[in-house]
């Protein structure tokens, strides 16, 4: 058995022609390095990458409302207007009774088509009217103006918030739209605000281009039929979505006739198969990245077995003035790890730095979807990058130190 003293000297006499080595072959130790440092560059930078993805995905789909709970009549089979039962405003004060302290906030929507004339030609528009808590359920920009406030719903005040859009065809700009008079259902309502969804749903929402938005007590005596369509509830936590949504659904069965049938829905299922959809890419980045990490460390094991046959008649003069086989074989696989580790940490450096060049680089560009997102730098891709850089060297080192180690002396000392 080798004395632990021994050992210890042989390791310290093998690291010493290790480095050796490497600074007498600056170029081939900083180009083979360069692969490590470009495939743990790439995990860190994907790693970013997805992570990034993963939270502006989730970020837009909770700027919707991850407490968010949205009801609607849905009636089934042949149903007329005159038999049709659907959400009012009763249901929406029983139900902010029903939940209590669980709803943070509550607002139904009744909405119109209108006309409204722009430069002598009429202009199609989407009336509103909801409440004051539906600009916090719907997460509402105020980019001009106010909001209307429980004063204009008490007192029934002619009032509306503009979309930007037409708020540009009307007025030529929203700071030019406040204090302006736009005419719905023939009268005229003061311009108090302009306003658009927090996140942008494409349509998808009751939220048109051409919008306005009145208080609900004043566009409820513009319609025949008390409509909420949709009702929205917001809730204190995404714990009690399914459990306030369930009552709601039991709130809005009892107060109608059987048989109305009444869709509750949230946004929880969307928001989990975001997050898995996110999961499953990252995945596949980190496989992509780990191929790259594999590919190095074949280069450098092609690379170091090149050094040992060149290196054949250094290994034969080693041995032949009393080195060990094990010392040859760990100079060898020292050299290996240098590499690995040189452009391993470098590498490091590099992804690090993509990251934070972009977090500065993004809000100069002034696109409001990129310039509140967050590119996040992960802490463990990077103990991972570093653990990996030393394994891969040792790994794909081992081959060439072994093939160093097994060489005949006599037989090196001859080769030319």
């Amino acid at each position: 058995m080798i004395p632990p003293a021994h050992r210890s000297g042989d390791s310290i006499e093998a690291f010493r022609f290790a480095v050796q080595a490497l600074l007498a072959n600056k170029s081939r130790s900083l180009l083979t390095g360069l692969s490590m440092l470009i495939a743990n560059a790439s995990v860190i930078a994907v790693v970013s990458v997805a992570l990034a993805g993963r939270n502006f995905v989730v970020a837009q789909i909770e700027g919707v409302g991850s407490n968010l709970i949205y009801a609607y009549y849905e009636a089934g089979g042949n149903v007329s207007a005159a038999e049709a039962d659907y959400i009012d405003l009763g249901d929406l004060d029983a139900i902010k009774q029903r939940l209590g302290d669980a709803a943070v906030a509550a607002a139904g929507v009744i909405s119109a088509w209108d006309w409204t004339p722009v430069d002598g030609r009429p202009l199609q528009i989407r009336v509103l009217g909801s409440n004051v808590d539906y600009r916090q359920v719907r997460n509402l920009r105020i980019l001009a103006g106010r909001y209307f406030d429980e004063s204009d719903l008490a007192d029934r005040n002619k009032v509306a918030l503009l979309t930007p859009s037409l708020a540009q065809k009307v007025f030529g700009g929203a700071a030019q739209s406040i204090g302006g008079s736009i005419k719905i259902r023939g009268l005229d309502f003061r311009v108090i605000g302009v306003f658009e969804e927090g996140v942008e749903t494409f349509g998808q929402s009751e939220v048109a281009g051409n919008s306005a938005l009145i208080p609900i007590t004043v566009i409820q005596y513009f319609q025949p039929v008390e409509r909420l369509d949709p009702l929205y509830v917001s809730v204190r936590s995404a714990g009690e979505v399914e459990q306030a949504g369930e009552l709601i659904r039991q709130t809005l069965e009892s107060r109608h006739r059987p048989g109305s049938q009444y869709r509750v829905d949230n946004l929880t299922g969307v928001l989990d198969a975001a997050r898995q959809i996110s999961a499953a890419l990252t995945v596949v980045l980190v496989l992509v990245a780990a191929i790259t990490l594999s590919i190095s460390g074949i280069f450098i094991m092609n690379i170091m077995l090149i050094s040992v046959a060149e290196r054949t008649k250094e290994i034969g003069v080693r041995m032949a003035v009393g080195a060990t086989r094990r010392q040859v074989k760990m100079q060898f696989l020292l050299e290996a790890v240098g590499i690995s580790l040189l452009g391993g940490f470098s590498g490091i450096l590099v992804g690090v730095a993509i990251p934070l060049a972009a977090r500065r680089l993004l809000p100069a560009l002034e696109i409001p979807a990129l310039a509140q997102l967050e590119i996040p730098i992960s802490g463990l891709s990077i103990l991972a990058a570093a653990v990996v850089s030393g394994a891969v060297g040792a790994i794909f080192g081992l081959l060439p130190a072994a093939r160093a180690a097994e060489l005949n002396p006599v037989e090196a000392l001859r080769h030319e």
